[in-house]
């Protein structure tokens, strides 16, 4: 019987051509998979919502579009690489229908190399949500986050997330989410993501990065760590999902690792 799932995505516009490639990978790593794409925007114009549905549509997927009023987001922190639209995922379980029980988001500057099906079917329990977390081999970016937004937990990675939305819709709140901001908005450097986690990280299930959101600038770091046995045919043979966290982006020149090809191939296909 095909696994069927449920996939968030909150952007606007300038990131559509990237999903697009995000898209074809879920496809060719999931052939089997009966998937349904929620879509969560803001402003992206009819028309590129028709190209993209012609694209799910020939992928097999099911296209759920979900155009909403981001103006309460307007007084939050934004950067160019972050637009409010990011802020969305927050309020997912309030935005999406409640027969929808479990999401799982993705980033757009993501590629899924092998199957999700194990992720999607992790028994959340009690938990909000389940998200990795990028340590550095001396956890110097941890100990700092801890500091700078109050924390008692790991910092998570919140580009890779399965979502409890029943929980969501228990423990999520626009009241506490704009206090935070309000507090802490000088502050902020990844900025929905640091009010997740200063807020929410206590709820977090954690997953291994290395399987299902790998930095793919810090081939290097995993290799170390892991005593030289996770390299590059590990990674290919192993690793569902590849985020191309940062800057430069694979799509852009600049971007030169041993995964920027990786990530061309589904692009021009």
């Amino acid at each position: 019987m095909a696994q069927e799932m449920d996939l968030l995505f909150t952007l606007d516009e300038g990131y559509l051509s990237h999903l697009k490639v995000t898209l074809l990978s879920i496809k060719r790593s999931n052939p089997m998979a009966k998937i349904r794409i929620w879509l969560v925007h803001e402003s992206i114009a009819p028309e590129s919502i028709e190209s993209l549905r012609t694209l799910t549509d020939y992928l097999a997927f099911d296209l759920q579009e979900m155009q909403v009023d981001g103006s309460q987001w307007n007084n939050a922190k934004t950067v160019d690489r972050y637009p409010k639209e990011m802020y969305f995922r927050l309020l997912a379980g309030e935005i999406l229908p409640q027969d929808v029980k479990k999401i799982l988001y993705l980033d757009p500057d993501t590629l899924v190399i092998n199957p999700l099906d194990e992720l999607w079917h992790t028994d959340l329990g009690d938990y909000l949500l389940a998200a990795a977390t990028h340590t550095g081999l001396t956890e110097m970016s941890t100990r700092l986050n801890k500091v700078r937004l109050d924390l008692d937990h790991v910092y998570y990675n919140s580009g890779v997330m399965l979502m409890n939305l029943d929980q969501a819709r228990n423990i999520i709140k626009w009241t506490d989410i704009s206090a935070a901001i309000e507090k802490y908005n000088s502050l902020l450097i990844l900025p929905d993501q640091d009010i997740l986690n200063h807020l929410y990280g206590k709820y977090a299930l954690e997953i291994p990065e290395e399987i299902w959101n790998y930095d793919t600038r810090k081939y290097m770091r995993y290799l170390t760590k892991s005593l030289a046995q996770h390299d590059i045919h590990w990674v290919m043979a192993n690793t569902v999902v590849l985020h191309f966290c940062g800057g430069p982006k694979p799509w852009d020149e600049k971007h030169d690792n041993r995964f920027t090809s990786v990530y061309l191939d589904y692009q021009t296909s």
